[in-house]
């Protein structure tokens, strides 16, 4: 038996079988990580108490949230954290805490701010912190877009193996998975199943979720209404039918230094960077089982699929095109087939069809018919609390009918 089937056999053993549909609340919204006193247990209970747990169903609704450790002061997101462990704890719900420390960073400028001496944080050395546009400093950008649903203008995005952005997320990962370890360690042994895991990176790659237009750096002084619209291509691989960036990444990280970047390179860069993240939770006491990155794919087998797996952690990836059927995404299968992680999981889901309870119970099933699929995350509650066809779905799938 390996060790992997080892550790999966333990886990039923301890009585936690259970597969998982799980609400992430929209960070910003009900759950502010900026004031700790929007976490309650009312928030999650508002949505547990509407899917009464069956004793005869293995699926269970529960609740997931993000904490942007450089997006907020390390006081609101340390007792964030605490009252969000602590809701979890009252209302006996098992929760997923994802840490990201990519897609938001506002409140580290001494990281990004390069370029406006009146702001915080200035330093003409932050260059070598965010993402450029050709092999050297003098490219870097200090704008960036990103369309989650509509384009807006977001920060550059972080070079990925800058040495102080690194450190940077050592260091505010070292703050919070103390935090998380004492919490769990300290819970009666039939309550260790509230901590579901600990989920690393978002959505990780480069020139997606933070793509950079043509002239980018000298739009920032218009208003946004002016900027193009073009959005993105997903099946080039490369500079996703934009500007190439990921050049300060992929030299950081001693890949190269000179030539043309390859869909090799920004993959390495990205598989380096979760496995970074994953060897940091579990080197903080947790076990594979409780870790879970977050990767995703665009185009059909595209090599940043692989980028999901290591040794210290179970797969997740988003699953938007096949969320009606993860068994078709061959990107998420191939990297299934040569896995040995006790787990994977649909870090991200959301079925783009109508709010059809059928449509939607098949989706969902589907999506957990692999008994090693861990969870499916849906994006986002706030979307789909107010859609009876919905949320019927996900109580059938959960009472076990």
């Amino acid at each position: 038996m390996t060790a992997s089937w080892m550790c999966l056999l333990l886990s039923c053993l301890a009585g936690d079988p259970a597969q998982y549909i799980l609400f992430n609340r929209t960070p910003g919204l009900a759950f502010n990580q900026n004031r700790p006193q929007s976490i309650t247990p009312q928030g999650l209970a508002e949505i547990t108490n509407l899917f009464p747990a069956s004793s005869d169903s293995r699926r269970r609704v529960r609740v997931a949230f993000i904490f942007s450790y450089l997006n907020t002061s390390d006081a609101d997101t340390l007792e964030s954290l605490r009252r969000f462990l602590d809701a979890a704890g009252q209302t006996r719900t098992p929760v997923l805490i994802k840490l990201d420390g990519e897609n938001w960073w506002s409140a580290a400028p001494e990281l990004w701010n390069w370029w406006d001496p009146a702001k915080p944080g200035y330093d003409p050395a932050n260059r070598t912190n965010v993402e450029w546009t050709g092999w050297s400093p003098d490219n870097a950008i200090r704008i960036a877009w990103r369309n989650w649903g509509s384009q807006i203008r977001i920060l550059p995005p972080p070079n990925l193996f800058s040495p102080k952005y690194r450190k940077a997320c050592h260091d505010k990962m070292a703050l919070m998975l103390p935090i998380i370890l004492n919490w769990w360690q300290s819970l009666p042994p039939d309550q260790k199943d509230l901590l579901i895991g600990i989920n690393v990176g978002w959505e990780s790659s480069i020139g997606v979720n933070a793509w950079y237009y043509p002239g980018g750096n000298e739009m920032l002084g218009q208003p946004a209404s002016k900027d193009p619209q073009t959005g993105l291509k997903t099946d080039d691989v490369l500079a996703r039918g934009q500007v190439q960036i990921g050049y300060a990444s992929v030299r950081s990280a001693g890949i190269r230094s000179s030539g043309a970047i390859t869909e090799d390179d920004l993959c390495r860069v990205v598989a380096c960077h979760l496995e970074d993240l994953a060897r940091v939770v579990a080197e903080a006491g947790f076990p594979r089982e409780r870790i879970f990155t977050h990767s995703a794919g665009w185009k059909d087998s595209e090599r940043l699929y692989l980028t999901a797996l290591n040794r210290y952690s179970c797969p997740g990836w988003s699953f938007y095109r096949y969320a009606d059927n993860p068994a078709n995404d061959r990107g998420v299968q191939g990297v299934l087939r040569s896995s040995e992680a006790p787990f994977w999981a649909a870090a991200e889901w959301l079925l783009q069809k109508p709010d059809d309870t059928a449509e939607w119970k098949t989706a969902i099933e589907k999506s957990l018919a692999d008994p090693k699929c861990r969870f499916i995350c849906v994006y986002n509650w706030e979307g789909v609390a107010g859609k009876p066809a919905v949320l019927e779905a996900v109580r059938q799938v959960s009472s076990g009918k």
